[in-house]
C-alpha cells in the first residue's frame, strides 16, 4: 500500500507485446514531466538509430536509459516506490536530461 492506496494490478503495471511483458510508464507523472520524458525518449531512440560513432551512440544510449528510468519503465518499480520517491525519479531524470 502507498500513502493510503492499494497496489496496482498486473494490468497496471505490466503491457504485454508479442508476448513479451514490459513495465508501465509510472501513471503519477504529470503530463508537462510526462511529454518531456517522452521528448527525450524519442530523441534517444532516434539517435541511436543515426549514430555515427560509438561515442554518439553511447551518448544516446545514455539519453534512452535516462528517460526509461525517468518513466519508471526501468530501475526500481514505481509501485515499490513512495510518492516523494516517484517524484524525486522522474524530476531528477529530467534535470540530468535537460542538461544534456
Amino acid at each position: 500500500m502507498l500513502d493510503g492506496v492499494s497496489e496496482p494490478g498486473d494490468d497496471e503495471k505490466w503491457l504485454v507485446v508479442d508476448g513479451r511483458r514490459w513495465r508501465r510508464t509510472d501513471p503519477a507523472i504529470p503530463e508537462a514531466e510526462l511529454a518531456r520524458l517522452k521528448s527525450h525518449l524519442g530523441r534517444g531512440r532516434s539517435g541511436v538509430r543515426m549514430a555515427s560513432s560509438d561515442a554518439e551512440l553511447e551518448a544516446t544510449r545514455h539519453r534512452t536509459q535516462l528517460a526509461k528510468v525517468g518513466l519508471g519503465e526501468r530501475g526500481t518499480p514505481w509501485w515499490e516506490q513512495t510518492d516523494s520517491q516517484r517524484r524525486e525519479r522522474w524530476e531528477s531524470a529530467l534535470a540530468e536530461l535537460d542538461g544534456l
